[in-house]
């Protein structure tokens, strides 16, 4: 099983949504969060945020970034 918590589970995460979203047309921002160490997981996490609402993304993208 792949560990999207960790920094290149993140990573590749980020970068799938991302693409998943470029491809329909849409303009995603995408960060990564470190957090630290988390007792509950007993490691260190890092979060995946994006301007995205309830799943969805707010911004189509631009003609000349295509």
């Amino acid at each position: 099983m792949t560990d999207l918590c960790d920094q290149d589970g993140a990573s590749r995460l980020a970068a799938k949504i991302q693409d998943f979203w470029r491809k329909r047309g849409f303009d995603v921002v995408v960060e990564m969060k470190e957090e630290g160490f988390v007792s509950t997981m007993r490691s260190a996490r890092t979060d995946v945020r994006s301007n995205m609402i309830n799943g969805m993304p707010t911004k189509i993208m631009s003609a000349e970034a295509g």
